[in-house]
């Protein structure tokens, strides 16, 4: 078990619990991981247990954290070919296909991301917990592109201080429908989930603070490629804040990119919706690039990813339909 200690300055004065410890240098964890350390008790202020992460903080105060060694991996390797970009002994930078769950969860127990890991590396890990040994950061099932994966936990620490501190490159490529207005802009809303829907993810007030940073790349007749640049890391982020634009994501089908709106109903219209939808069979987003501090070498990494087929095919239709 590590256990750390931090004294409540003046200017942490009245700040969550959960959000003075991810402010700490020597803290490399999620606030989700730290909001769960706090609930079972690993947090102490002045010698009191505290088992709620909205807890405010005083100045002053002494606050411990308790952060338990990893439990052991209960998962079974998987042999599985993996798109792998670089790989020392240190950390693993790998391309993931559509359709591949990134983590074992209640509904996909094997044939993730993680059982291939643990089939391709000797070691990883195990700050993610038993079922995320090495994962630093997800893709959702069905999105494509660069993923970090770490080999020890000193590495996995400093790769997610740098996804805390908004240091890590990462772009998004997606293809949506319509055109997002402005060419270039910045959806600032919050994500928590859909009251409505247990399995979506929504703009909802009182959710988590959410932003998206948007270019137009190219501007097709019913649709556009857009780069995008997280400011925050939730969940179906891109997804979310695209549809709430409207402008959902290609063939995103749990929000609204199956069934685009505003668009006229003409025999042109409805041939391109029926094309583009028979070719794109997931959510058109991909991870494309992903730039970091090696933890180790300090050297400055950057990685591309070209998007996959089917990517590039819808993209093939779109600028045929201009051209038509």
């Amino acid at each position: 078990m590590e256990e750390y200690l931090f004294d409540v300055d003046d200017e942490s004065e009245g700040m969550r619990l959960d959000s003075f410890l991810v402010m700490q240098e020597a803290v490399s964890h999620s606030r989700s991981y730290l909001s769960a350390l706090i609930s079972n008790g690993h947090v102490t202020v002045e010698s009191s247990r505290v088992s709620k992460p909205a807890f405010r903080v005083k100045s002053g105060q002494e606050v411990r954290l308790e952060v338990p060694d990893p439990r052991p991996v209960d998962l079974a390797p998987l042999e599985m070919d993996l798109d792998i970009s670089y790989e020392d002994e240190y950390l693993v930078v790998l391309n993931k296909p559509a359709g591949l769950v990134v983590h074992p969860s209640g509904t996909h127990r094997s044939e993730t991301l993680v059982n291939a890991l643990l089939a391709h590396c000797e070691k990883l890990s195990g700050i993610g917990g038993e079922i995320r040994p090495g994962i630093v950061h997800r893709l959702d099932k069905d999105t494509t592109g660069l993923m970090m994966v770490a080999k020890d936990d000193s590495t996995h620490r400093e790769l997610s201080f740098q996804l805390a501190r908004r240091t890590v490159k990462r772009r998004y490529l997606a293809l949506v429908w319509g055109h997002p207005h402005p060419a270039d802009g910045r959806v600032d809303q919050p994500i928590g989930r859909d009251p409505y829907h247990r399995k979506r993810m929504g703009v909802v007030g009182g959710g988590k603070r959410a932003v998206t940073n948007y270019r137009i790349l190219e501007k097709y007749r019913l649709a556009s490629k857009i780069a995008c640049r997280l400011e925050t890391g939730r969940t179906h982020q891109i997804r979310v804040h695209m549809a709430h634009s409207d402008c959902p994501l290609i063939a995103d089908w749990r929000y609204g990119g199956h069934r685009p709106t505003g668009i006229p109903s003409t025999a042109r219209n409805r041939a391109l919706v029926s094309d583009v939808l028979r070719l794109a069979r997931h959510q058109m987003l991909h991870a494309e690039t992903l730039g970091f501090i090696h933890p180790v070498t300090e050297e400055s990494m950057e990685f591309h990813s070209a998007p996959p087929l089917e990517f590039r095919l819808v993209e093939k239709r779109l600028l045929e339909d201009m051209n038509e």
